[in-house]
């Protein structure tokens, strides 16, 4: 089964190895942008703006592409903040995503907000509010981590 799904194009399914990913937590004051995932895998859940890697790409540049792509904002990245592991298997067990995610502290620096490329909405949401939105598996105690980290932190 895996195979003919491989052969069929579709490289992030039932991979070989683990496929590596950015992500970015953009803060403003006691909120955070967090974008509804358009497609699979977890297609309607809410997660941090971010996607895989492109061959012969930094991680700070991937992290930059994939925000501009999914949310109309330029970033600077600031920082790392985790490094995520999110493995899903399917009904029978087999490894059906593998995926490796490195988050980072970004500033806004310019661009206008939207949704767009793999996110079907984006929203800025309050800290308080984070419970009432279907939000991917571990990313919250990420985003918690993200909020204590930037306290520290000269404005971002």
């Amino acid at each position: 089964m895996s195979a003919s799904l491989n052969e069929k194009g579709d490289r992030r399914r039932y991979p070989k190895l683990p496929i590596l990913g950015v992500g970015a937590l953009i803060f403003n004051r006691d909120k955070i942008l967090l974008v509804e995932r358009g497609k699979e895998p977890l297609k309607g859940y809410w997660s941090l703006p971010g996607g895989v890697l492109e061959a012969g790409e930094t991680l700070e540049h991937g992290v930059v592409r994939e925000v501009r792509e999914e949310t109309g904002l330029e970033v600077q990245p600031l920082k790392v903040v985790e490094i995520f592991e999110r493995i899903i298997r399917d009904a029978h067990g087999a490894i059906e995503y593998h995926y490796v995610v490195i988050d980072y502290i970004c500033r806004i620096t310019g661009g206008s907000l939207r949704a767009a490329d793999d996110a079907s909405q984006v929203a800025w949401v309050a800290r308080g509010k984070l419970s009432t939105y279907r939000i991917t598996a571990g990313t919250l105690p990420v985003i918690e981590k993200g909020f204590r980290i930037t306290r520290a932190m000269p404005r971002v």
